[in-house]
């Protein structure tokens, strides 16, 4: 399998598609604002999700349940101000898909117009069927989400390991084609057994995202917030934390209070 990198000046559904028949892997963080979304996009990530864990991250709820369709919209406006080369993927938001599929296009249809955005996630398989093709029909992509689904949390009582029974992994299979069979551009597998995983990657031809899926899959996902090590207290084995921002920042923050205290800063250099 190839590992060559191909430059692209604008990433695409289509280009992702390429990536995993080239057997190029896809990176993809989350960003929820602008001054961020910058740095991400600048230093070459493929695509940027728009996570409705916005909610946590940013908002501080224990779930992502709380987060409203208006709030998405303004996140994803702010994250496609800042962006030039990634593709961005907003996700509709917990109770704006999952009942209606009329109320589903038109969510998306508001995340599209209102934000600028590219494509929209959902969480769920063939329970949301209908939405999904609503929206396709109307020519916005989608990406798919399966596994551990955050916005069924209550449902499932638990943020654990899903899929390592024989009926759930067979209904997770199922699911994942019949999301490629009805158009969906890709799919993020959430914390399931990375045989499984890669049993997908391999059983469908759109890109499958993982993030605690192993390696067996087409590109990983991380919360942006968690690989930075701005949040600390989320420790999950999947998590690989490539700064430690929560105690750097926490010095550097210590440091100016005290400058000001004493009077070090602003210095003779420092003022008109």
């Amino acid at each position: 399998m190839s590992t060559a990198k191909k430059e692209y000046k604008r990433i695409t559904v289509k280009t992702l598609v390429d990536m995993k028949a080239n057997g190029e892997k896809i990176s993809m963080l989350t960003a929820y604002d602008y001054s961020m979304a910058k740095i991400v996009d600048g230093a070459g990530i493929d695509v940027i999700l728009v996570g409705d864990s916005a909610s946590n991250v940013m908002a501080g709820h224990e779930t992502t349940l709380p987060i409203t369709l208006d709030q998405m919209i303004y996140h994803a406006s702010s994250v496609i101000r800042a962006v030039e080369r990634a593709l961005v993927v907003v996700d509709l938001p917990f109770g704006s898909y999952q009942s209606d599929p009329k109320e589903a296009l038109r969510s998306a249809i508001r995340i599209m117009k209102e934000s600028g955005g590219h494509a929209v996630k959902m969480e769920g398989g063939k329970e949301i069927k209908e939405s999904i093709k609503r929206i396709l029909n109307a020519g916005i992509p989608v990406m798919g989400h399966l596994g551990l689904t955050p916005q069924s949390i209550y449902k499932f009582g638990t943020y654990t390991v899903r899929a390592k029974e024989d009926e759930e992994a067979a209904k997770l299979i199922d699911d994942a084609k019949m999301l490629e069979r009805v158009g969906c551009f890709g799919i993020v597998l959430e914390k399931i057994p990375a045989k499984l995983a890669q049993q997908v990657a391999e059983s469908v031809s759109i890109p499958v995202i993982g993030i605690g899926a192993g390696n067996g899959v087409d590109g990983q996902v991380l919360v942006l917030h968690d690989m930075l090590g701005i949040t600390h207290e989320f420790n999950p084995r999947f998590l690989r934390r490539y700064m430690s921002l929560y105690e750097e920042m926490t010095n550097a923050i210590s440091q100016y209070v005290t400058d000001v205290k004493s009077s070090d800063f602003p210095n003779d250099n420092e003022q008109y």
